[in-house]
């Protein structure tokens, strides 16, 4: 079965997004290993706000997440009506359809955004690792990644690589 990681830049203090949802912080001049990762995927997990963050980048550069291949983006949204073309729309039912989507054969799947897609994927127990690039800077506000849990959840602890932009890759299983 595929796995669903979430892969996502935090700050040390465990934000995602500043105050004024700034991530302009998580951006630097290394790859951090994205290109081994993007060939463990071919499909990606999105939530609404994460879509039109990630299509208005692709507007104004004219290209998608630096490096970042093809690959199928599931957009999980009550409100969106419509997607790009090649993107898969899912409005009712996101966990039921992550389920299948997972149960499927092909590659890993990327959970690459939004808090409250997080939030619920983490409470059904759909995610199966987490990747996790922590950032040398404290924000001291804005969102944060992970909110009050009902459960305890516990990790095991598969890779770490510290870089010199002071930047450490963790990448942890979920256990439970």
């Amino acid at each position: 079965m595929r796995k669903v990681i979430l892969g996502l830049a935090i700050s040390l203090d465990g934000y995602i997004e500043g105050l004024n949802g700034e991530f302009d912080w998580c951006f630097t001049d290394q790859e951090y290993g994205l290109a081994d990762f993007y060939n463990r995927i071919d499909a990606l997990f999105i939530g609404r706000k994460s879509y039109e963050i990630k299509q208005q980048f692709e507007e104004g550069s004219g290209e998608s997440t630096p490096g970042m291949p093809a690959m199928t983006e599931y957009v999980f949204s009550r409100t969106l009506s419509a997607v790009k073309t090649g993107a898969v729309l899912i409005n009712d039912d996101g966990i039921a359809k992550a389920r299948e989507i997972k149960a499927k054969p092909g590659k890993d799947i990327w959970l690459y955004g939004g808090a409250v897609l997080t939030e619920q994927m983490l409470e059904a127990g759909l995610i199966d690792e987490l990747w996790l690039s922590v950032h040398p800077i404290l924000l001291g506000s804005g969102k944060q990644l992970f909110k009050k849990q009902e459960q305890r959840v516990n990790l095991k602890l598969l890779e770490s690589k510290i870089y010199d932009t002071g930047l450490v890759s963790l990448r942890y299983r979920i256990l439970n």
